[in-house]
């Protein structure tokens, strides 16, 4: 049995490295099982640095289907045409898609249209505001999978409302915690430390991706100096890219905002922002990613949203939601630097054997 598992982006590796070493290790047992690991986008994306790949490692995508990041729709219409092309020449007999990308979906239409098992790994995500391209992409994707993998609970009450097969529906667990389990030694203490004069669990992660939130910059000048405000003197450490970085940037120095208080880092390697996060007083975020690493390393953490695909960080985990409200903001910051934070534990399943579950259940229903 060969496994098409189609990664859209970068994140998507972290999620996708557990179950190719779960099908490895079938493998080397003497399983007939193989995997084909397909990349959306171009080999020479600068987002893959070779180092995402030793810090997971998780070898290159063996192919590469060349989409550019444009428009949605171009996008789609390219992934579909180049994933049809590879499929002819790279048989498979089921497809994984990841999270709910553009070129997400057009994998799992593809994939249908050939006849082949499609299973979705995080399925049953919703924002339940239809105007955003990603919750079109997730109902298409739901719709379409034979096998919905969900993280918890709530996932599974987002499919079934949406008409999904129970039979189809498989909680396995959140498959970040594989990747955090797996590294968890390997975790690396980043050089920042020392150059910025930081310590263990006295200083805030903050992180910041989302670019309706960046766009915003009254709003978002209005959250950076609430947050500033509201630490107290605890330094905020904030790798950032791009967008983000500039638009941050000019705001500390409108504001007169001092590196002692908030210090502008490089992106960092997944192990040294492992090792970042996890040993912080706090983290602030707008990446469910980060919210769902924190909850499960206890670390109190503030999502920029005012929803979350995984409502288990927030009625269990150490998760709370502000929206974009820069005086709710300042208010959990005081009650996190101040360790006056929730009680908080680990979600069902979240135990760092989901791609050991997925594979099981993929091998249980090879076509």
């Amino acid at each position: 049995m060969n496994i098409c598992i189609v990664a859209g982006a970068r994140p998507n590796f972290v999620k996708v490295a557990p179950i190719v070493r779960a099908i490895d290790k079938q493998r080397a047992a003497g399983v007939d099982l193989t995997c084909d690991l397909v990349y959306a986008g171009c080999k020479d994306d600068p987002t893959l640095e070779q180092g995402l790949f030793d810090d997971l490692q998780l070898r290159q995508p063996d192919y590469y289907l060349g989409a550019e990041d444009s428009n949605l729709n171009e996008l789609t219409g390219h992934v579909m045409m180049a994933f049809e092309q590879h499929l002819r020449n790279h048989p498979a007999h089921a497809v994984i898609v990841v999270d709910d990308l553009a070129s997400t979906m057009a994998a799992s239409i593809v994939a249908k249209k050939c006849g082949l098992l499609l299973a979705h790994l995080v399925a049953g995500t919703r924002s339940f505001d239809i105007n955003m391209p990603k919750e079109i992409n997730r109902l298409v994707i739901d719709g379409l999978s034979d096998l919905l993998f969900t993280a918890g609970i709530g996932s599974i009450s987002a499919v079934t409302r949406g008409g999904a097969d129970g039979e189809k529906i498989y909680m396995v667990g959140n498959i970040l915690m594989d990747t955090l389990r797996f590294n968890n030694q390997r975790m690396t203490r980043p050089e920042l430390f020392d150059e910025i004069g930081i310590a263990e669990h006295r200083y805030i992660v903050f992180t910041l991706n989302r670019k309706a939130l960046i766009a915003d910059r009254a709003n978002l000048r209005a959250m950076v100096v609430s947050m500033v405000a509201a630490a107290d003197g605890m330094p905020i450490v904030a790798p950032l890219r791009s967008l983000a970085k500039d638009a941050v940037e000019a705001i500390l120095t409108e504001e007169g905002i001092g590196e002692d208080r908030f210090s502008i880092v490089p992106p960092q390697p997944y192990l040294t922002f492992g090792y970042l996060t996890a040993n912080a007083a706090g983290v602030i975020t707008d990446s469910g990613n980060v919210a769902e690493e924190a909850t499960f390393n206890g670390v109190p953490c503030i999502t920029l949203n005012s929803y979350t695909e995984h409502i288990e960080t927030v009625k269990i985990g150490t998760n709370v939601l502000v929206g974009e409200n820069a005086e709710l903001l300042g208010q959990q910051v005081s009650l996190m630097v101040s360790g006056q934070w929730k009680e908080s534990a680990v979600p069902e399943l979240w135990d760092g054997r989901t791609a050991d579950r997925i594979v099981r259940i993929l091998m249980n229903n090879r076509p």
